[in-house]
């Protein structure tokens, strides 16, 4: 397990720009956290990892946003997924293996997550803009990553 402290907006792209530099293209990451703790962020880095400069944006009305760089990217929403049907309808399972998957609100499909999946988990702090990221599934990466 990796944690990481963040201080700011700048610092979450740039640990998302980090996570990046160690992904293959296959993978699937669970983002857990509250409203407003850094999913978005970290996505916008990861995907500037990538190659990815522009209009990376939460999927919130969309349910899905995809990006082309290095690898395709699938940033997914579920906040508003609440059952199996409605995950299903989103066409999901269908992005399964094609490229990066990258899920905000976790919390509401994990039954359906891959095992072996990228677990992100933010906690906000008592300092407005600070956040703990614990990261489950790169540990050989930590030197990189932190």
């Amino acid at each position: 397990m990796i944690q990481f402290v963040s201080q700011s907006t700048q610092d979450t792209e740039a640990l998302g720009s980090r996570v990046a530099s160690v992904l293959k293209g296959q993978e699937e990451i669970a983002m857990f956290g509250d409203l407003g703790a850094g999913k978005t962020a970290f996505t916008r880095g990861l995907c500037a990892g990538l190659g990815i400069g522009e209009g990376v944006s939460s999927p919130t009305f969309a349910i899905v946003n995809a990006y082309d760089g290095k690898y395709p990217v699938y940033h997914f929403d579920m906040y508003r997924i609440t059952c199996a049907d409605d995950l299903f309808a989103t066409g999901f399972y269908d992005y399964l293996g094609q490229g990066i998957i990258i899920i905000e609100w976790s919390e509401n499909i994990e039954d359906e997550l891959e095992p072996d999946c990228i677990r992100i988990t933010i906690g906000k702090t008592d300092h407005e803009n600070e956040r703990i990221f614990t990261i489950e599934g790169l540990d050989a990466y930590a030197d990189v990553i932190c």
